[in-house]
């Protein structure tokens, strides 16, 4: 076992090649992602800038709170760009229905933009998924808006962010520099992902999506990653002592910036 696995809680800091940001509950977790939206929002409004965010369908933990939010403090959305970071496709290669209970548009409707108030809203052509038919339009809108103020995000159980799943036969500026594209889901990620979205159906599992790039993801000005569940306790490990590496693909955010990670007692356990 290496030897990172073995690190305790109160040693996970030291050395990190991530900032760690320890905390208690999970819920304390998705409260530090909802402020990052909000705050990040509130300050390019005061400059009259718009915002751009990539944003995840997992961890969803920080949307209740985000829409409380903004709705509460009146958050004016509509210099908003929202890029979605991917979406699970059918057979044929398409985006799976919004009205299937594992679409990420379906998601972020029903449980975000439907429950913000309507003149609050950033317009509908403002919020972007990436397209299986045309993947490099999103990177392009985004480029052209600056790229992105803020990512938020989770982090897979083979360290994929996004659906960038691991490829060791690529070298790190290689697979840095890789657009948004559909995607084979590798196996372990359709699997940790039906234990909680299907329980345990696996056979039903979309085997394909559409993902942003590593590059987008990666042009963020700062990045953000939540972790909270038990065997996140490993993946945190990797993430913040491993070495660089495209089999592991958060160890990129090693060289980023401004990134943190987030965790609550259990991951970091």
């Amino acid at each position: 076992m290496k030897a990172y696995y073995s690190l305790s809680a109160d040693q996970l800091a030291q050395g990190a090649r991530i900032p760690l940001m320890r905390l208690n509950e999970s819920g304390e977790v998705f409260y530090e992602l909802a402020l990052a939206m909000i705050r990040t929002i509130e300050a390019n409004n005061r400059e009259g800038k718009p915002t751009v965010m990539i944003l995840p369908v997992g961890p969803v933990g920080q949307y209740p709170i985000f829409v409380r939010l903004a709705n509460q403090r009146r958050l004016d959305m509509r210099k908003l760009w929202v890029f979605s970071m991917d979406e699970y496709l059918d057979e044929k290669g398409q985006w799976i229905p919004e009205s299937d209970p594992l679409s990420f548009r379906g998601f972020m409707n029903r449980n975000v933009y439907d429950l913000i108030d309507a003149d609050l809203l950033p317009p509908e052509e403002q919020r972007i998924f990436p397209d299986p038919g045309d993947p490099q339009a999103a990177d392009l809108l985004l480029a052209s808006l600056g790229g992105p103020d803020l990512c938020i995000g989770g982090i897979g159980l083979n360290g994929h962010l996004a659906f960038n799943e691991p490829q060791p036969e690529l070298s790190v500026a290689e697979f840095s520099a890789l657009g948004s594209r559909v995607r084979a889901i590798a196996p372990e990620t359709r699997a940790a992902n039906c234990m909680g979205d299907l329980k345990g159906a696996l056979e039903d599992m979309p085997t394909h999506c559409v993902t942003l790039g590593m590059k987008q993801i990666l042009s963020a000005r700062k990045v953000v990653l939540g972790v909270f569940r038990d065997w996140h306790r490993g993946v945190l490990r990797r993430a913040l002592h491993g070495e660089q590496s495209t089999a592991f693909p958060v160890t990129l955010l090693q060289s980023h910036p401004d990134a943190l990670i987030i965790s609550n007692a259990t991951a970091a356990s």
